[in-house]
């Protein structure tokens, strides 16, 4: 099979969000607020729609569940990814995600939540939230049961280009002015362990302390591990930029001509600057598409910016 599927994605109004996502990459989506668009996603609260090709108007799970051939026939239960991406004007809340077996456990069969980062765009001198300063489980409940979150919550500097890998247990949040590309697993598992005190139609918005404290590691390791920057990566070449068991991530950038073999299962791929050509159909920022199982040699051309995803089989 040599197929393209462009998606037209599912965008999402949050606390948190503004008006990027509309004014800066067109998705069609009003009023404020908006937060994440989840642009090659076949969750149950977000399934994307196929917008061109022989399955044009399906929906992303559809074409998984009746066509598996087209993502190499693998032997997962769903499709094992979610690509957002996620537009912060303001501090998301403090939270943690479990691993495939708690969440298989607790919260109704749903895969756990690995994911990563891919700083698009921050202001200057932005931090993010990454890990705590607890040394042990005890001290970790007195300072969460205290209160004390400027005392337990660890911040490190990024920078635009800089990606990020949260395994579960991990605790974290975007901070505010903070645009990223997020790949993740196919989960909308989220434990919320702080939220500031925030008001959301006159009420705080739920938290998950209990199940926040199952699962946060502790002690947490070095996060400036978790920290790697992709400046200087060659141009017009498909260069990984990490690889675990949920996934593999590459970017890719453009300047006038690339081509590379597309050997995976499948390969997903979001536009995050410029526009350009791939084997002839037109793509610009903000667009969202996936490349089939046995699709081959792949042709693009323009000056564009793209980070792309896939699992092992």
């Amino acid at each position: 099979m040599r197929e393209l599927l462009l998606l037209d994605p599912v965008c999402v109004h949050n606390i948190w969000g503004g008006t990027k996502l509309r004014e800066e990459f067109g998705y069609p989506v009003e009023g404020s607020g908006i937060g994440e668009c989840w642009g090659i996603s076949a969750h149950p609260n977000g399934d994307g729609t196929v917008r061109s090709g022989s399955f044009k108007g399906r929906k992303l799970s559809w074409v998984w569940k009746e066509h598996p051939e087209f993502f190499g026939s693998l032997p997962y239960d769903r499709y094992p990814l979610l690509t957002k991406i996620i537009d912060a004007q303001d501090d998301l809340s403090i939270q943690v995600h479990p691993d495939d077996a708690y969440a298989g456990e607790h919260e109704n069969g749903s895969l756990g939540k690995t994911e990563c980062w891919y700083i698009m765009d921050c202001g200057e001198d932005a931090k993010i939230v990454i890990g705590h300063n607890a040394r042990t489980e005890e001290e970790l409940h007195a300072m969460v049961e205290e209160a004390r979150w400027g005392e337990l919550i660890r911040e490190i500097p990024i920078r635009k280009g800089d990606f990020l890998q949260i395994d579960p247990g991990t605790v974290h949040a975007i901070k505010a002015h903070t645009l990223i590309l997020e790949t993740q697993q196919n989960s909308d598992i989220t434990y919320r362990l702080y939220d500031y005190d925030r008001l959301q139609d006159g009420k705080k918005r739920e938290l998950h302390i209990e199940k926040s404290l199952d699962v946060i590691r502790v002690p947490e390791r070095d996060t400036r591990d978790c920290v790697k920057s992709t400046e200087n990566l060659p141009e017009n070449t498909l260069n990984q930029i990490y690889s675990c068991d949920k996934y593999s991530v590459f970017k890719l950038d453009v300047n006038g001509k690339a081509s590379f073999a597309q050997k995976y299962p499948f390969l997903a791929a979001s536009v995050l600057e410029g526009e350009g050509r791939v084997d002839g159909t037109n793509v610009r920022k903000g667009d969202h598409f996936i490349l089939s199982a046995g699709y081959g040699d792949v042709e693009m051309e323009g000056k564009m910016s793209l980070i792309l995803s896939t699992v092992e089989k």
